[in-house]
């Protein structure tokens, strides 16, 4: 193509040719691209320009993350008619993709002393209800000073983020930050909640226990190192660490607390779209659940 254009813009100065010889260009090859350039464009390949302008726009405002299906659901908010496969097919043609989660690996540590807590969720994380389980977990973040820790606190109905903290510890009071702030952001709770983790020794301790019981929550933990016994939180891992976390560096601790905050904040809860939510955010589904289904609609 370069070449083509080069010949174009300059053939004034060469001759069309002298310039197709020394560049061992086939003549035809040459006028098929100038005829198919010159023509003036049909409606359809004016509406492929416009969905491949329309996708990039997306994909890019996404920060390079969303695949087809979420592509797909913004073009479609937006009032573009497509089906996804033809979204799939012009994100190919234009060579951009999503991201996709890493192999999941056990970093549970249990503590064989701490509190027997029984599995009340059995996997079943969603029960269609807000404030029903809560899902929680802890992750490592590396910065440039050494590494932070973070622990969340989500709702398994909206996979809204409710609580977090980040600190340079993984103490049991980094579990209670994050509760306690679950707890703030929902108020009063007519009913008691599960709080489902994994068996790591931080959800098993005696201030987790006696701090969830105080605010009329109950602990639930899975086996240890069973993956699916928490896959929701290991879920939510997935899409931060490939999503942003793999793709950012930090040289203080305190530019990795503000950009983890601000992403869960502006990015995951307000403006990623779950395929489980019907490709609606957290907060928007949440809204909707609380308008019910006809004010929704």
């Amino acid at each position: 193509m370069r070449l083509y254009r080069f010949i174009e813009a300059e053939k004034a100065t060469y001759g069309v040719y002298r310039a197709l010889g020394l560049l061992e260009i086939a003549k035809s090859t040459y006028y098929d691209w100038r005829d198919a350039t010159l023509r003036a464009p049909s409606p359809r390949d004016q509406r492929r320009e416009e969905l491949a302008a329309a996708i990039v726009q997306a994909h890019d405002a996404s920060d390079g993350v969303y695949g087809a299906p979420r592509i797909h659901a913004d073009l479609q908010e937006a009032g573009h008619a497509v089906a996804r496969k033809t979204v799939a097919k012009i994100m190919r043609e234009l060579r951009i993709q999503g991201v996709s989660p890493r192999p999941w690996r056990v970093t549970t540590v249990p503590d064989g002393a701490a509190a027997a807590h029984p599995d009340l969720v059995e996997r079943a994380f969603d029960t269609g209800e807000l404030d029903r389980v809560w899902i929680s977990d802890i992750t490592y973040l590396h910065t440039g000073e050494g590494w932070l820790y973070l622990a969340v606190v989500r709702d398994g109905c909206s996979r809204r983020v409710l609580g977090w903290a980040i600190e340079d510890h993984m103490r049991a009071e980094l579990v209670t930050a994050a509760l306690a702030m679950a707890v703030a952001t929902r108020g009063h709770r007519a009913d008691q909640v599960i709080f489902h983790a994994d068996r790591g020794c931080q959800y098993t301790s005696r201030e987790v226990t006696d701090y969830a019981a105080e605010h009329n929550i109950v602990c639930s933990v899975g086996a240890t190192g069973v993956c699916w016994d928490n896959a929701m939180a290991e879920s939510f891992w997935a899409t931060f660490k490939v999503e942003y976390y793999y793709r950012h560096t930090w040289n203080t601790k305190a530019e990795a607390k503000r950009a983890t905050i601000n992403w869960i904040t502006t990015v995951y809860n307000s403006r990623r779209r779950h395929s489980a939510l019907g490709m609606q955010t957290p907060l928007q589904f949440e809204l909707n659940k609380q308008r019910g289904p006809a004010q929704a609609a």
